[in-house]
């Protein structure tokens, strides 16, 4: 029997999406280039991605690096320009650079701000542009409306073409195929081949996300189903999973990433409920995770990114009585109040108080400000009277006051009586807290600092980790 008293480590945060797996290798032989493709075995064509984005660039090089000629479709005049001069405008992407040049090197890729041309030209045209919320928390159509309304015209018998941006379910029968048939007089299974196939990446780690995946595809049929899997299958080294429909993909998508807003909401709620009974919720969590059904995630000041706190609200959309999906939602938008309350438990009114916001990005590494919780994060503050400092080390000052912050910079005194983590950034663990001489209280954001040590004068706060049970106490 063994018996043990050390603490289990803490389980591996899922807000970032960063767990590694190993890489499939790549089986793929020289491909022998048609015109048109129509999805043999060893062979490549032509493929349009339009959106040359963060997740569509990374898309064109993984393309073009198994034999297909690529022409990216893009709105902006820099992007065409820098990807037809061999450079990749993403930035912190590993191997992207490489891959890029390589391929404009090659002759394999291309850039264009006309979809249609694009798309007469390719055998398949991959559409990646953001559908996101607006003001109501429903799906904004309005960048991929015009991104369809764009490569339509130019989609001829036998074009395939696929959505990888995340869509509610039955968007792409219901809503997106019917435009193209309208516009092209094609007629989907016959002439006009329609799938969808969901991204499944995160930034910073795009091409290693695209060996490590099983790639989903779903078609309006069976043909359509076929040619995309028949693609994908020349393109990724990961496994290709054919799945019965396009809706069927669509909802395996958002099942994924609403599982995260769930079990992280579920976190968030153990996290309140240490507080209260004075245990260290990752502690509980670590111990939780030890046997093999469980796999709770980490709590926090809440949850950013293009996907996590967006796609939920796709499935509301189509499905208003998911209730656990609605209070998920709401649990984790109301972390912030609880980051407050906690630095008005210790101070009071925030009124005139200077509060320091360290991290302003969705999450540390990656240059993204999509629904980060720092934006409400400042703006509750602002309304109770706070003047807000912030630092983030991805942002320039002027980056920083455009999110209606005063910037800080790293290592100059500050004046806070009140610092909020809200990303997980190594460097805030360097901090000198002589630099803060008026600092009465932390409340620590991502649970970043529980083994940092502080001043003894100083109030420490983590989401479920009590004070005087941080690994770091005094």
């Amino acid at each position: 029997m063994t018996v043990t008293t050390r603490t289990l480590a803490a389980a591996p945060s899922m807000l970032g999406g960063t767990i590694e797996l190993p890489a499939y290798p790549c089986t793929h032989s020289t491909p022998r280039r048609i015109s048109p493709w129509i999805g043999e075995p060893g062979t490549s064509g032509t493929v349009a991605v339009v959106g040359a984005g963060k997740m569509g660039l990374p898309l064109c090089g993984q393309f073009a690096g198994h034999g297909w000629r690529v022409i990216a479709v893009d709105i902006a005049p820099a992007v065409v320009d820098a990807i037809n001069a061999g450079r990749s405008h993403v930035d912190g992407e590993p191997g992207l650079d490489e891959l890029v040049a390589r391929a404009h090197a090659d002759g394999l890729l291309s850039a264009t701000l006309d979809a249609a041309a694009a798309a007469a030209e390719a055998d398949v045209v991959v559409l990646i542009v953001p559908v996101m919320l607006d003001d109501e928390q429903q799906p904004d159509y309005r960048y991929m409306d015009a991104a369809v309304g764009s490569v339509a015209p130019g989609l001829h018998a036998g074009s395939l073409v696929v959505f990888e941006t995340t869509l509610p379910v039955g968007d792409t029968r219901g809503r997106f195929a019917p435009r193209l048939e309208e516009v092209t007089g094609l007629r989907s299974e016959e002439s006009l081949l329609v799938a969808f196939s969901p991204e499944r990446l995160y930034s910073g780690h795009a091409l290693a996300n695209l060996a490590q995946y099983p790639k989903l595809v779903g078609g309006l049929g069976e043909e359509s189903r076929r040619r995309a899997a028949a693609f994908y299958g020349s393109v990724l080294d990961a496994p290709v999973v054919a799945m019965s429909s396009a809706e069927a993909a669509e909802f395996s998508k958002l099942a994924d990433t609403t599982y995260r807003d769930v079990n992280i909401a579920l976190a968030n709620e153990y996290a309140r409920y240490a507080d209260r009974v004075g245990v260290d919720v990752q502690e509980v969590i670590a111990a939780a995770n030890s046997q093999p059904y469980s796999h709770i995630h980490q709590p926090g000041i809440g949850v950013g990114g293009h996907c996590i706190p967006v796609y939920p609200h796709f499935l509301l959309s189509r499905a208003p009585e998911m209730e656990l999906v609605a209070v998920s939602r709401r649990v984790n938008d109301g972390q912030i109040g609880i980051a407050i309350k906690a630095l008005q438990k210790e101070l009071g009114s925030l009124d005139g108080v200077d509060v320091l916001v360290l991290g302003l990005t969705y999450r540390d590494g990656v240059k993204e400000l999509a629904y980060s919780r720092a934006l409400p994060l400042i703006e509750r503050l602002t309304f109770h009277g706070a003047t807000v400092w912030a630092c983030d080390p991805l942002l320039s000052p002027a980056e920083v006051e455009r999110c209606a912050a005063r910037p800080w910079t790293w290592g100059e005194p500050s004046p806070a009586k009140a610092m909020i983590t809200q990303t997980a950034d190594p460097l805030f663990r360097t901090i000198d807290w002589a630099w803060l001489p008026d600092l009465r209280v932390v409340y620590d954001g991502r649970n970043s600092l529980r083994t940092v040590a502080l001043p003894e004068s100083l109030a420490y706060h983590g989401a479920g980790v009590p004070a005087a049970l941080r690994a770091g106490a005094r």
